[in-house]
């Protein structure tokens, strides 16, 4: 696909606009106004689910809870037999983004078709208008739902359901979803106890695509990585979203946002299962990153990490890079062997 353009020129707007102060700005992406007000400026189409990307996938729209508006995209990859079930969330911050971006539509389109498994990419409600916790509620909701099917399952979801190996069940997700995913999996494993916690799924592990953690502290890469101008996430973006997405009153170290602020003892008594971790070596995020793992194996939990060269945040939906196509090949083999293992 075509490289998506963050240049903010895009999408100023020229008319004088009637709702005053702008009090938070994400140029291009979202604007905050002081009487409440919030625009998110369409830098990325959203698509029907019917658009085709690839030949041997089924797409469609599902909803979840029609009260919060809670709702997911289903792809099912056409191939025999029953295939590994991904529950993925999308990027942007906690604050922008969505299941039907053209970019999500064709990225997990292609990771369904490839990797051969069927994707439940849910779609959250957003910050600020929804503070974290909202998008963990909003996940372990979704994941709820995918359990009440799997007991008694509606017919009009016999179409993937009856393709699913529920056996094989992963939480995924990219930069702030990678976080929801994350958040999600250590909710289950606190709510529930082993023997009952995702009957009749089994959860075999979580894949967080360049994790979106902070902190006050910055790491070396978030102080010295310069980002091009198209890049995805600078700190200065970063630090907006965490201030527009946590709960009023919280700094970045705020768990939600840095999961080793507390320390990485309590780690040692989560009972998550294998983890994959997707670092970019030109992402603000990398140092972080790469701290966040290595306290994941220090408390004794299974961890796979791969850096992907020469790229920065979210290449796998942007192709803001040369090397884009060739990394997403690369992600995608590394996804398909980490669910297939």
């Amino acid at each position: 696909m075509a490289a998506i353009s963050f240049d903010p020129r895009i999408n100023r707007q020229t008319s004088k606009n009637s709702h005053g102060v702008i009090i938070e700005e994400i140029e291009g992406l979202i604007r905050v106004y002081k009487d409440g007000h919030i625009e998110r400026p369409p830098i990325i189409p959203s698509v029907p689910c019917n658009v085709a990307t690839v030949n041997d996938v089924t797409a469609k729209d599902v909803v979840i809870d029609k009260f919060t508006n809670l709702w997911a995209r289903i792809y099912v990859s056409n191939r025999s037999g029953t295939l590994p079930l991904l529950v993925y969330f999308h990027g942007g911050g906690f604050c922008v983004g969505s299941a039907a971006w053209s970019v999500y539509h064709e990225f997990l389109a292609n990771l369904a078709s490839k990797a051969s498994c069927i994707i439940l990419s849910i779609n959250f409600r957003l910050a600020p208008e929804n503070r974290l916790p909202t998008a963990y509620d909003d996940g372990i909701d979704a994941f709820t739902w995918v359990k009440q099917q799997a007991l008694n399952g509606s017919p009009e979801h016999k179409w993937w359901l009856s393709r699913c190996n529920f056996s094989s069940m992963f939480l995924a997700g990219d930069s702030a979803g990678a976080n929801i995913a994350y958040n999600v999996a250590t909710r289950l494993e606190s709510r529930y106890n082993p023997e009952s916690m995702t009957k009749p799924l089994c959860f075999k592990g979580i894949i967080l695509i360049q994790p979106f953690f902070g902190g006050e502290a910055r790491t070396l890469s978030e102080k010295n990585m310069t980002q091009p101008a198209n890049s995805a996430l600078t700190l200065s973006a970063s630090d907006t979203y965490w201030r527009l997405s946590l709960p009023l009153g919280s700094n970045r170290d705020h768990p939600y946002c840095n999961p080793l602020a507390n320390g990485a003892s309590k780690l040692r008594d989560l009972r998550l299962p294998a983890i994959m971790v997707g670092i970019s070596e030109l992402d603000i995020l990398k140092d972080r990153n790469s701290e966040f793992c290595s306290a994941l194996t220090r408390a004794g939990k299974r961890v796979e990490t791969v850096t992907y060269k020469g790229v920065g945040h979210a290449f796998q939906i942007l192709h803001n890079s040369h090397l884009s196509h060739t990394r997403v090949q690369e992600m995608v083999s590394h996804i398909k062997t980490f669910i297939n293992q």
